[in-house]
């Protein structure tokens, strides 16, 4: 069965690694944030050190709706998985709404799994040679700044969380397929949290 996975942490928690290890586990179609985001920061002149605009953004978000409406011509055995860093505001939830709908849209099992990871080693993350390669925040005082105004949005009761400062990519992407397994095998959202931290 295919399902739609919705990876969210803060900046540095491992979203687009661990969502390499899932696709490569499942095969799913892993559309990361900065697969949308990157091709408009890059014809914007946006190298990933500097604040965003509003206009760039809503080009951002009509990119990802692009993309979102796309998965609805995908093969019904084609999993998905979405990336995303959420802040703490209440508008925040419409984008897990949205790939829910989405999920139902498909008559694909949703997976929410919230990445947590302290502060200290997001900080150390910053410095990843591949995370200017993805034209990603890499200021760890401007990560600081970030998750001190906007904070992350807290995980919904059907999430799984994990916690990526001491667990490996591939071992955290197999606890999300023995979740999702499980969540598939369920009868109502959020009847097991096994493996959660």
């Amino acid at each position: 069965m295919s399902h739609l996975y919705y990876l969210v942490g803060a900046p540095g928690s491992g979203k687009r690694t661990v969502g390499k290890e899932l696709s490569a586990l499942t095969g799913a179609a892993l559309l990361d944030n900065h697969l949308t985001n990157d091709p408009v920061f890059l014809a914007a002149g946006i190298s990933g050190n500097e604040p965003v605009s509003d206009e760039v953004w809503a080009l951002c978000f009509a990119v990802r709706q692009a993309i979102r409406t796309a998965t609805l011509h995908a093969p019904p055995t084609l999993a998905h998985i979405f990336t995303n860093y959420l802040t703490a505001q209440d508008q925040e939830w419409m984008n897990v709404e949205r790939l829910r709908q989405l999920a139902t849209a498909r008559g694909v099992p949703f997976v929410p799994v919230w990445l947590t990871c302290p502060l200290p080693e997001l900080e150390q993350r910053m410095g990843l040679p591949e995370r200017a390669e993805r034209l990603k925040l890499r200021d760890p005082a401007q990560l600081r700044e970030l998750l001190a105004r906007a904070g992350t949005l807290p995980p919904p009761a059907d999430a799984l969380v994990l916690d990526t400062s001491h667990l490996e990519p591939f071992e955290a992407a197999r606890r999300i397929v023995a979740f999702a397994g499980a969540v598939s095998g369920s009868t109502r959202p959020g009847a097991e949290r096994a493996g959660a931290e």
